[in-house]
């Protein structure tokens, strides 16, 4: 038998933390806060709508594109939410899943030598997505614990070969939201440049405290640029479905589906069509950040019980925790620790750093049953650190 080698196009990409983490969570039989999925149910009548889909004969290809309902239904979505009209032909290409929309788009525009300006901590698919096509990560270390944007620093970093800007909001770990000014001033360093926008807007109607969520899809000048990114597994409790969408200008999204139809090509029929109809539903998506907004100050009351000190969280499923008052030790080490001594896993915030930075914070993920999350912090204050 011949050997061969190969040479790794990401080398120092280790295992991604979740699936290291939750292995830990099942050998330690501990409650999983690190994941962020839900473990309550989701709507029966979308469950319903997916079995009618598939008994009327929704089980073939769908449209390469996506289900024209299904875009017709997003442009009018986005059009009643922004008040910006979106073509459903030309412009909107659903995806299985949020992370392939991120890595599609990448890959549509990216080539070796170009610069992407990504702001950390961030999730962790970003930087091996952008590597693998040859461009290079260029990173903005969001200062710890306010972990605004410094858009100073973001114009001093920009080069000539800077071809994109990653946004997040509502922001996977820290639970920050971007607001207007940063909207603003993102437009107005990229106007007459050729640098793009990727905005990951997948939690973009997990917001808490009555605060809007600031879509690029609002504003010209972005939008004109911009691809942007959302999941309906975030919004219907639907994660392992992998179903989403992104929304471009015409020209970038001939690109992105170039990509798409040697990759994907097309998405889950039946899923589709049930989502077709259930986006008739507003209150199932308009009222989805009260609910898990519930959830956050539930999850954040038991824990004043116990030594963790909470960083704001102000969207998506995710709230960080300071444990400098009980221990030093590396993140890593006091996430494992936790998981096996415990019996509660969390992510450590240093693996959403390309170089590890320490603060002494783990991120946990509360949208979880009431029981659940009482049952994590009950382990926690039962824990003698």
């Amino acid at each position: 038998m011949s050997s061969y080698s190969i040479t790794s196009k990401l080398p120092a990409t280790p295992p991604t933390i979740f699936s290291v983490m939750s292995v830990l969570a099942q050998k330690h039989h501990a409650i999983n806060l690190g994941q962020g999925f839900p473990d309550y149910p989701m709507n029966e009548e979308l469950i319903n709508g997916v079995y009618a889909a598939m008994k009327n004969g929704h089980n073939q290809y769908a449209h390469m594109h996506g289900v024209s309902a299904l875009r017709e239904g997003i442009s009018a979505k986005v059009h009643s939410l922004y008040n910006t009209a979106i073509d459903p032909d030309s412009s909107i290409t659903i995806t299985p899943g949020g992370t392939y929309a991120i890595y599609t788009a990448l890959t549509s525009v990216l080539r070796p030598g170009d610069e992407v300006i990504v702001f950390e901590p961030c999730f962790d698919s970003y930087i091996p997505n952008i590597e693998v096509n040859g461009a290079r990560a260029v990173t903005i270390a969001l200062r710890h614990p306010g972990y605004r944007i410094d858009w100073e620093e973001v114009r001093k970093r920009i080069t000539p070969a800077t071809r994109m800007i990653m946004i997040n909001s509502p922001n996977n770990p820290t639970g920050k939201i971007l607001e207007k000014e940063d909207l603003v001033t993102l437009e107005e360093i990229i106007s007459g440049t050729r640098i793009l926008v990727l905005s990951d807007e997948v939690y973009e109607h997990i917001i808490f405290d009555g605060q809007p969520h600031e879509s690029v899809l609002k504003y010209p000048g972005l939008l004109a640029r911009s691809f942007a990114v959302f999941s309906f597994g975030k919004v219907y409790h639907c994660t392992g479905w992998k179903l989403g969408y992104c929304i471009a200008p015409e020209p970038l999204m001939k690109e992105f589906r170039k990509i798409h139809q040697f990759n994907c090509f097309t998405c889950n029929a039946p899923v589709q069509y049930a989502l077709a109809g259930f986006l008739e539903y507003r209150e199932e998506y308009l009222g989805l950040g009260s609910m898990l907004q519930k959830k956050r100050d539930y999850f954040q009351r038991l824990m004043l019980g116990t030594p963790f000190k909470p960083l704001p969280s102000s969207g998506s499923y995710f709230q960080l925790y300071d444990y400098s008052g009980i221990s030093r030790e590396r993140e890593a080490d006091f996430a494992v620790k936790l998981t096996e001594q415990a019996g509660v896993a969390s992510i450590p915030l240093s693996s959403f750093y390309k170089d590890p930075v320490e603060n002494q914070v783990l991120r946990f993920c509360f949208a979880k049953k009431e029981s659940t999350l009482a049952e994590a912090v009950e382990r926690i204050q039962r824990h003698r650190f």
